[in-house]
C-alpha cells in the first residue's frame, strides 16, 4: 500500500479493504455515512495532502442505543520517503487488525444473543502521522453525539515489544486511564487481571513525561471533549518510523492477548448497568 500516506492511493486501498471487511461482516455503517466514509477535506489537512476519509462502522446496542463506546485505530502511516516504502506493520497496522478482530468478535456475540448494552463504534481515523488530523475532524463533526461517547480506547502500535521490556515481553502500556475517569482506570485493571495478567505500565502515563505520549496520539482530541480515554501502547523499538517496520517483526502471540485485554476492558464498559463516569475519585 507504499506507505498509507494520508490521501495518496494507497491509504485510499486500505480505507477499501477495511470498508469491504464489515461489509462481509455485516457490521452496519452509520446511518448519516451510510458508505462508511467521513470524507475530511483537504482543506483541514497540511498542504500538499489530498481528501482523505475516516472508516465508521458500528454495532448498535440492545438497551442504551444511544451511548456510544468508541474504539479506535489511525490506519494512515508515512508513505515513501527517498524511494523506501515506510511499511507501517506495528505503527499501525497492529493496532487496525486488533480494531478489525474486536469488531468481528462484537458481530459474533450479537449473532450467538450477546448484542452488547451500548453500541460500540469502530473508527479508523486519517491524518494521525501528519497531526492527529482525522480524530480532531471527528470530534469536530462527530457522527455520534460526543455527549454520548462514554469512552474511547485508542490503540496505537501494540504488535511489538521495546527496549525496556526485553527481558519480559509480558506488558502494556496504559496511557491516560486515570486522567478522566477514575472507573475507567480500575475497569482496565479488573479485565486484566480476569482474562491476560499482562504487566501494565503506567511510566508514559506520568504528567512530567516528557515523551508526552498522552497528546501524541488520537484519544487525545476526544480527552479534549472530556471522554474517558485510554491509549494501548507498546513503546517504541529500533524499527520505529523506519521502513524497517515490517509485518515479519510483529509479535503475533503477544498482539493477541493485547487485544484480548482490550476487547474485555471494551466489553464490560459496553455491558455495565452503568453508564462510565468521567470523574476523579
Amino acid at each position: 500500500y507504499n506507505g498509507r500516506m494520508t490521501g495518496e492511493e494507497g491509504h485510499d486501498e486500505v480505507c477499501e479493504y477495511i470498508r469491504s471487511y464489515y461489509k462481509a461482516k455485516e457490521i452496519k455503517a452509520p446511518k448519516s455515512n451510510k458508505d462508511y466514509y467521513q470524507k475530511v477535506p483537504k482543506s483541514v489537512l497540511p498542504e500538499n495532502l489530498n481528501d482523505s476519509q475516516n472508516v465508521i462502522a458500528y454495532i448498535k446496542g440492545s438497551e442504551f442505543p444511544d451511548e456510544y463506546l468508541f474504539i479506535t485505530a489511525h490506519s494512515d502511516h508515512e508513505g515513501i520517503k527517498d524511494g523506501e516504502i515506510y511499511n507501517g506493520a506495528d505503527d499501525n497496522g497492529s493496532g487496525t487488525a486488533a480494531v478489525l478482530e474486536m469488531a468481528e468478535a462484537f458481530k459474533k456475540a450479537t449473532n450467538d444473543g450477546y448484542r452488547p448494552k451500548r453500541s460500540v463504534v469502530f473508527l479508523h481515523v486519517t491524518g494521525e502521522e501528519v497531526g492527529l488530523h482525522g480524530s480532531r475532524y471527528y470530534t469536530e463533526n462527530p457522527v455520534f453525539p460526543i455527549e454520548e461517547t462514554v469512552a474511547t480506547l485508542n490503540i496505537d502500535m501494540i504488535g511489538r515489544v521495546d527496549d525496556r521490556h526485553i527481558d519480559d515481553e509480558n506488558y502494556i502500556y496504559l496511557i491516560g486511564s486515570d486522567k478522566i475517569s477514575t472507573e475507567l482506570h480500575f475497569i482496565a485493571q479488573k479485565a486484566n487481571k480476569e482474562f491476560t495478567n499482562l504487566s501494565l505500565d503506567y511510566k508514559y502515563n506520568e504528567d512530567n513525561d516528557p515523551n508526552r505520549y498522552y497528546y501524541r496520539s488520537d484519544h487525545y482530541n476526544f480527552a479534549l471533549q472530556n471522554v474517558p480515554v485510554i491509549f494501548f501502547f507498546n513503546g517504541e523499538h529500533e524499527d520505529y518510523t523506519k521502513p524497517t517496520d515490517t509485518a515479519d517483526k510483529i509479535n503475533y502471540r503477544l498482539l493477541t492477548k493485547r487485544t484480548k485485554l482490550i476487547f474485555a476492558t471494551a466489553w464490560y464498559i459496553a455491558n455495565s448497568d452503568e453508564r462510565l463516569k468521567p470523574e476523579i475519585i
